[in-house]
């Protein structure tokens, strides 16, 4: 693993058991070079504490005691501002706005090393480890529905449903047919952790957090619409 330590971190150093999530993105820039050199531009005011390039090297930009300026407005459950209490993961990828692609092999290769190595070190639960769209659903769609989080289920570093998807695949447009059939929906997320529910309330907001939750655990139809198969999908995650 490389290090290249950026400037943009917190004093003082915190305790070892603060640190509950890991927190997932994609750089959202054309070039890697660039990218690398925002996050260690102290007027940019963004870092992580690693980052994962396209051939698959790790770089470690902020020692994981110190608080790293990666998830901005955040929350998830009771929690927010989750700079004080995650690690955060930028991998190389040009994002939605620059010609958004897949992930390579060698990168979610090494980021599951990573995982491996944090989530022992740290006792981070798979449900804590989580991408910038689910703790900051109105501003972020990182890392987006090209995210493997399936192959990291496998390996036990992420939620998933346990869901037939060929079968589900039937309820997929079929409008809810009541008011609290979405209801129950935001409350299942709320469940889940999505935070901020009251927020999200209006149609505009609600769209947000749907498109999120779909970026994460519907990924081959990411429209912001409730349906049938979400409602499911949602219903499914609380008894994993």
């Amino acid at each position: 693993m490389a290090r290249s330590y950026s400037p943009n971190f917190n004093l003082p150093k915190r305790a070892k058991n603060k640190i509950k999530f890991i927190i997932i993105h994609y750089t959202g820039m054309k070039k890697e070079s660039a990218a690398i050199q925002r996050l260690q531009d102290p007027k940019s005011k963004v870092s992580s504490h690693y980052l994962i390039k396209k051939n698959g090297e790790i770089t470690n930009l902020v020692p994981d005691l110190y608080q790293a300026w990666h998830a901005g407005v955040s929350s998830w459950k009771h929690l927010k501002s989750l700079n004080k209490n995650s690690i955060g993961i930028e991998i190389t990828n040009p994002g939605h706005k620059h010609g958004y692609k897949r992930f390579s092999k060698k990168q979610i290769s090494s980021l599951q090393k990573l995982l491996n190595i944090l989530v022992i070190k740290y006792r981070i639960k798979k449900e804590y480890i989580l991408g910038h769209s689910d703790i900051s659903p109105g501003r972020k769609k990182d890392p987006g529905e090209k995210f493997p989080w399936k192959v990291l289920e496998k390996n036990k570093l992420s939620l998933w449903h346990n869901l037939n998807q060929k079968k589900i695949k039937k309820f997929r447009k079929i409008k809810l047919i009541t008011k609290i059939d979405e209801n129950l929906f935001l409350k299942n997320l709320y469940k889940i952790g999505y935070n901020d529910i009251e927020r999200f309330k209006s149609h505009k907001n609600t769209k947000y957090l749907t498109l999120a939750f779909q970026r994460r655990f519907r990924q081959s139809l990411v429209n912001g619409m409730i349906d049938k198969e979400c409602l499911l999908i949602s219903k499914n995650l609380l008894y994993q």
